[in-house]
């Protein structure tokens, strides 16, 4: 009877640790994690992932914390799993919206905001049609899904409670921000070339017409080309950014592939 208490105990245990590794990438990950989703929802479906996850690691044995610190140190840790899969993928939309802030900023339409209900805060309209965008693909092309299933993979890697702290997170991250300004720079440059030329035949216009008023002029044109080349681009962004999903996930995945080399040596 002792024993059976005992091994309870423990399951009740693996399980905190796998909900709040599931709950680090539900609350930061697209789709998931928006505010549009009512916190209560999210913890819901925290919940039911972790019940769903329980039985890969049913029977695990896991030693007591033994205090409240190292309880916390060790919910830390699930948490950041998590949390580092479901910010990579934000990572990635945040350069598309870096590139649509540079857009709307060099046509002129930069001034043109709306509510954002995703972020709780006003953003340009470029930046929010790109967000939407970019949100619909990752969910066309499965990428909830291979969100999860990168999350299952992480408990084959590291159990709950015996994978420590990956290390190499900090070289991931730097190269997640590399791959988000990269994308950025390929998404926005084809449009900052137009919006340049666009500029240069106005100022051409402006030296030899003097009596145009350019400065008016200008904002109409920046902002019929700025659109027009965001219309015809937005599929080669699209494409850019169903490129680059997989490969950044697969640099999350290797850091924690590295890190389930010391589970052995963290478990004994």
């Amino acid at each position: 009877m002792i024993w059976a208490h005992q091994f309870l105990l423990e399951q009740f245990l693996v399980f905190t640790l796998v909900l709040s590794r599931v709950s680090g990438l539900v609350m930061t990950a697209p789709i998931f994690g928006t505010t549009d989703v009512p916190m209560q929802a999210r913890g819901l479906l925290a919940v039911a992932l972790a019940l769903l996850v329980m039985p890969m690691v049913w029977g695990q044995s896991l030693a007591p914390p033994g205090n409240l610190v190292n309880y916390v140190v060790i919910v830390g840790a699930e948490v950041l799993v998590g949390f580092t899969l479901g910010m990579a993928v934000n990572t990635l939309l945040a350069g598309i919206q870096v590139a649509a802030n540079v857009i709307g900023q060099m046509s002129g339409l930069q001034m043109a905001e709306i509510y954002n209900p995703t972020s709780d805060t006003t953003g340009p309209v470029f930046a929010q049609i790109m967000f939407y965008v970019t949100l619909a693909v990752f969910v066309l092309i499965g990428g909830h899904r291979k969100l999860l299933g990168a999350l299952l993979d992480t408990f084959v890697w590291l159990p709950p409670g015996l994978g420590g702290m990956p290390t190499g997170l900090a070289d991931a991250t730097t190269d997640l921000v590399a791959q988000s300004f990269i994308l950025a720079v390929r998404a926005a440059a084809p449009t900052m070339t137009a919006l340049l030329l666009s500029q240069l035949v106005l100022g051409l216009i402006g030296r030899t017409m003097p009596q145009l008023n350019i400065n008016a002029l200008g904002f109409g044109v920046n902002s019929l080309v700025g659109m027009g080349m965001l219309a015809l681009s937005l599929g080669a962004m699209v494409w850019m950014f169903q490129e680059q999903v997989d490969s950044l996930l697969e640099t999350v995945l290797d850091v924690f592939h590295q890190a389930a080399s010391r589970v052995p040596l963290a478990g004994s």
